[in-house]
């Protein structure tokens, strides 16, 4: 290869780290800076000239061989995946990044390393400030009547007049008198949250605090801090702070998605509903808690397990008090009953007089699968309002997508027109088939004679 040519490709390959937006760094085998993407001096809050060309200690001297990932690559030749790296800068910020670094090899010898990093302080920010408001929570004087959404839900709010779901409320309201973990399974807009929040403000743990934590909502080392908070100087930075297991002491902790759990946390998850003790990050002693655990899920358990994404021991723990909540277009006769309360709802809130839906939208409604279930007819009825010209919902109203859904497909025909077409091809394949002869026609087709030559007659 030429130089220029050398010099060029060089030049793309650089191009290309640069445009990718995670942060890039890469040093040679003596630990110095060799290529390091803006998006990583984003991340670390460094200017590019600060650390390209320097040894790496140099521009990072929280960092040291052993806790550099870089560093501990280019000794052990060996890769580090997902790896959740605490430091500070050169500034004296707390950088968190979950890193993957990798050796460089040619022809089987190392010549550097090279670090994909995703930063994670924004989010570690974020959800040390949910745990601060989780805190301030506990301590509020009604928390009964709250949650950090604000409202917390009961089963007088659950319209339906379905009997299966009845009994599911019926047997909901029994489980609220147990303290026995419950998971809540069904596809995404049933009520799952609605539901379990409303076994809590049935419980004797209703004046305790109700926590909810989307599990797929943060990765799984951040998740796993905020739910078993952090020792002081567990890592760079550290405060010692109360994980939300603490915080719900005496109330009920929240788990949604749980299938979206690390495994190697749901392990952790398993030990605490069997001992109820837990033991913060960094940390050397354990802390016991009071707390009732509730998960849902938004496929079928059993699937979770056979795709290892649920661990089967904690399914087994979880499945004492399991309830399946049924879709909306298997509780046909709710569809008309909400679509009436959300009218009046947004009737309220919108300071008009919308007097419902027409026949033909009530026909659709009636139709229509709903994929997202409750959920999505709540938000399509709020979408008609704000959009409606009358004072009745019609389907020119509907969002853009369910219109073309209420449309029947161009190529379908009527069911009595597609028979008669196909009946007229099969007559007159049957006479091509025998030179014009009915008779030999007719058997072919398996009718009478009589019937094929009125039937030429009439179509043909």
């Amino acid at each position: 290869m030429l130089p220029s040519e050398s010099f060029n490709t060089r030049e793309v390959l650089e191009a290309i780290l640069d445009s990718i937006d995670e942060g890039i760094h890469v040093i040679d085998p003596k630990g110095q800076t060799i290529f390091y993407n803006g998006v990583a001096a984003n991340h670390d809050g460094m200017k590019r000239r600060e650390v390209l060309g320097k040894p790496l200690l140099e521009a990072f001297p929280s960092l040291n061989h052993k806790s550099s990932t870089l560093l501990r690559v280019i000794k052990s030749e060996k890769p580090i995946h997902n790896y959740n790296q605490s430091y500070v800068n050169a500034h004296g910020r707390i950088i968190e990044t979950l890193n993957t670094t990798l050796p460089i090899k040619v022809d089987g010898v190392i010549v550097g390393a090279i670090e994909i990093a995703k930063d994670y302080s924004s989010i570690k920010q974020l959800s040390e400030r949910l745990a601060d408001l989780e805190s301030s929570l506990k301590t509020s004087k009604n928390p009964e009547k709250k949650t950090e959404h604000g409202h917390l839900h009961s089963f007088a709010e659950i319209l339906t007049s379905d009997p299966q779901f009845k009994s599911l409320i019926s047997k909901g309201k029994k489980a609220a008198r147990s303290s026995s973990s419950v998971l809540v399974y069904g596809e995404s807009g049933v009520g799952k949250e609605l539901f379990v929040q409303s076994i809590h403000r049935d419980s004797g743990r209703r004046k305790e605090p109700f926590i909810a934590q989307n599990c797929a909502a943060l990765p799984g080392e951040l998740l796993e801090s905020l739910l078993f908070g952090t020792a002081k100087g567990s890592y760079t930075g550290a405060l010692e702070r109360k994980g939300l297991f603490e915080l719900a002491h005496g109330g009920t902790l929240f788990l949604d998605e749980l299938q979206s759990m690390p495994i190697d946390l749901q392990a952790k998850l398993l030990r605490v509903l069997e001992d109820g003790s837990i033991r913060r990050i960094g940390g050397t002693g354990s802390v016991q808690v009071d707390v009732r655990i509730m998960a849902a899920m938004n496929i079928d358990p059993n699937k979770a397990v056979s795709e290892n994404k649920l661990r089967p021991d904690l399914f087994y723990r979880l499945n004492v008090l399991s309830y399946e909540l049924p879709p909306l277009r298997e509780r046909a006769r709710d569809i008309e009953l909400l679509t009436e309360h959300f009218v009046s709802l947004y009737n309220r809130k919108l300071g008009i007089d919308m007097k419902g839906v027409d026949e033909e939208t009530r026909v659709f409604f009636q139709r229509y699968q709903w994929p997202g279930n409750v959920r999505e007819l709540k938000h399509t009825i709020e979408f008609m309002m704000n959009h409606a010209e009358q004072e009745i919902l019609i389907l020119e109203d509907l969002p853009q997508l369910l219109r073309k859904r209420s449309s029947p497909p161009e190529n379908i025909l009527p069911l009595r027109e597609a028979m008669l077409e196909m009946e007229t091809k099969l007559i007159t394949d049957a006479l091509l088939h025998t030179n014009g002869n009915v008779f030999q026609a007719s058997k072919l087709l398996q009718i009478p004679r009589q019937t094929l030559q009125y039937k030429i007659r009439k179509f043909i």
